[in-house]
């Protein structure tokens, strides 16, 4: 389908009870908007994608080391389908489904997926992904043969806005369709742009962007003056090694040195003295010359703190512990009861929901069976082991609850679902109670009891 007649579809007026007509914007309108003519109808990714790949990711170590850690720990998990129960999450099963999840594209695996979805969100702040086949057939119409998942570049991706007021900051704004415009490659003209429908797409955007109502934004945005300020300090580092292992010298001649022996000066203490080759040697000055130093050693510059303070603050932003990371300031303060708290905190506090957004994202481009959704499974997930440990613990402490409850005369069925909802109010009495709470001799059926002045 032609990007027109694909927009069209998207915008002819659909009556809906309870919603008038919508006018979002005529044809004439929609060429202008996808052709660049407007833009306060659209939303694109505020971050450089680009620079923040080859400023930040390729460049440097804490932000990558950051990136990697969640992005290991994040492809671990597996999908699965999970029962909804009365409105909570019922038991995990496998059924039809799950296929395109467990081989997203040829040779390719959930975790390589849940990578690129992660590496996407931290540098973009989104990932986008729809539905194609063999046949070039994108979204819904993607039925044939080679059913895959492809990803989108996320800053080719533009979110179209609509409302009944064709204002894209009304209170009923919604989005209404995403526009992928594939870059050029190789001098080759690119793909005429796609339109997708909402239900079409996978857009996980873990952090909202609070100057945006759809898109997402990338946790590097907030700490990008650190990010420069630790690939300074190893310009800085690197600046001291090359040049003579000091933070600077000054010096000095008499106003009488001609020029020519100031040039010869220069050069020949260059030679001598610059580089890590000519650290520490003994330094000899002819008549006129004084040499002062400028700036102390790292030592004295406290260097490493001031490094490792910029380093815990994009650890922060990531919501990885220094310590798990491996950074400096983790390092220095690590136990193994520190490092248990912090694996806790980065597994509970960031891997868990980042799991659930991820699995109701992907779930767009999966059918769930009736009653059920998508869910991650963690169950074999290493890094979780210990978290197995407190699980069995908690299960232990339900069955010695549910053991008493039934032991006191409620009902099992109600003890699990009491136990299992924390909501005592579930519980129903069966009317039959424990001998222990029988009094002594009392409770024996009539035929038991000898009769008056017969021999017991």
């Amino acid at each position: 389908m032609k990007l027109i007649e694909r927009l069209g579809h998207v915008l002819n007026p659909r009556r809906t009870k309870g919603f008038s007509e919508p006018p979002f914007w005529d044809l004439d309108r929609a060429w202008s908007l996808l052709s660049g003519g407007l833009t306060g109808d659209r939303e694109q990714i505020a971050s450089n994608f680009e620079g923040y790949i080859e400023g930040a990711y390729k460049a440097s170590g804490p932000v990558f080391a950051c990136i990697l850690t969640r992005q290991l720990v994040f492809s671990e998990a597996t999908f699965l389908w999970q029962r909804n129960e009365s409105g909570r999450p019922g038991e995990l099963f496998t059924a039809a489904g799950l296929e395109l999840l467990s081989t997203p594209w040829p040779g390719g695996t959930t975790g390589e997926l849940l990578s690129r979805m992660e590496v996407d969100a931290s540098l973009a702040g989104n990932f986008y992904a729809t539905v194609a086949d063999d046949r070039g057939r994108l979204g819904r119409a993607a039925t044939g043969p080679g059913r895959r998942i492809v990803r989108m570049r996320p800053d080719r991706v533009t979110i179209l806005i609509g409302s009944n007021s064709d204002n894209p900051n009304a209170l009923d704004a919604r989005t209404i369709a995403y526009l992928y415009d594939p870059p050029t490659h190789g001098g080759v003209a690119a793909p005429e742009p796609v339109v997708l429908l909402p239900e079409e797409v996978c857009h996980y955007s873990p952090i909202p962007d609070a100057s945006a109502r759809f898109r997402g934004m990338s946790w590097l945005t907030p700490v990008l003056r650190e990010v420069q300020a630790d690939k300074a300090a190893n310009v800085y580092r690197d600046k001291f090694f090359s040049r003579g292992a000091r933070p600077g010298l000054v010096v000095t001649f008499d106003k009488d040195t001609s020029p020519e022996k100031f040039k010869q000066f220069v050069e020949m203490f260059r030679r001598q003295h610059e580089g890590a080759d000519n650290a520490y040697k003994t330094l000899f000055m002819g008549g006129g010359a004084d040499v002062s130093v400028l700036a102390a050693d790292f030592q004295k510059l406290d260097f490493r703190a001031i490094q490792g303070a910029g380093e815990t603050r994009i650890a922060a932003a990531a919501g990885v512990p220094p310590v798990i990371v491996g950074l400096s300031e983790g390092l220095a303060a690590a136990t193994y009861s520190n490092y248990s708290q912090a694996r806790r905190r980065f597994a509970d506090g960031t891997m868990r929901p980042l799991w659930r957004m991820a699995a109701a994202s992907l779930q767009r481009l999966t059918a769930p069976p009736t009653g059920s959704r998508l869910a991650v499974d963690t169950r074999d997930i290493a890094f979780l082991r210990e978290d197995e440990r407190d699980a069995a613990e908690i299960q232990g402490i339900e069955s010695r609850t549910i053991r008493t409850l039934v032991d006191a005369g409620y009902t099992a069925e109600s003890v699990l679902a009491a136990v299992a909802a924390s909501d005592w109010s579930l519980l129903h009495h069966s009317g039959l109670f424990s001998v222990q709470l029988q009094k002594p001799g009392g409770g024996l059926p009539s035929s038991s009891t000898p009769a008056t002045g017969e021999e017991s």
